[in-house]
């Protein structure tokens, strides 16, 4: 879905920046516009950097592939093309996604013959979870059968924070960053 401004609503700090907008922007990554609209807010920033350092380190119960399966999708549903075009350049070759499967993800459905059972119930478990906010007994069970009861619990968070993300960058209007590309042009 296209932005309705070209002007994100609240601007992203720009450089140069001040020691304390630095050192927060040196915990959450690559200055991106939403990292440095967080930065505004250095507590909030703080906060957000620890959850992503559990969530993309090894201590998380799922994969790179399962961890990206969840986020793809679910910015996808969002209609989040600024988070959806981070993660695709940043992480699709890394969680090992061909551009079927990135098609599928922008525009497909769990059942698309590109995917293995497990990434199946993934899927099918985010695309539950975006439409009802809740798991089936089938869905729950197909989840957990692919990722394990950790797993499922991560994939829940991983969603939810997604949504969030999702939300954010949309109504906050946030332009692709350079280089990164729209979920309908993989």
């Amino acid at each position: 879905m296209p932005l309705k401004s070209k002007q994100p609503r609240i601007a992203p700090l720009e450089p140069p920046f001040d020691a304390e907008t630095g050192a927060v922007l040196g915990e959450l990554g690559p200055p991106l516009q939403l990292f440095r609209v967080w930065a505004r807010r250095p507590g909030l920033a703080r906060g957000v950097a620890s959850w992503g350092r559990y969530y993309f380190s090894r201590r998380s119960a799922l994969s790179v592939r399962q961890r990206e399966l969840v986020i793809d999708r679910t910015t996808a549903l969002c209609g989040a093309d600024y988070e959806w075009g981070v993660h695709v350049a940043v992480y699709a070759e890394k969680a090992g996604f061909d551009d079927v499967q990135l098609r599928s993800l922008a525009a497909g459905g769990p059942a698309d013959g590109c995917w293995s059972p497990e990434d199946r119930a993934v899927l099918a478990a985010v695309d539950e979870l975006h439409a009802t906010s809740d798991l089936s007994d089938e869905a729950w069970a197909g989840l957990v059968a692919a990722v394990g009861e950790d797993g499922a619990l991560d994939l829940l968070l991983v969603c939810g924070w997604y949504h969030a993300v999702s939300f954010t960058v949309r109504a906050l209007r946030l332009p692709l960053e350079p280089g990164t590309e729209r979920p309908d042009s993989p």
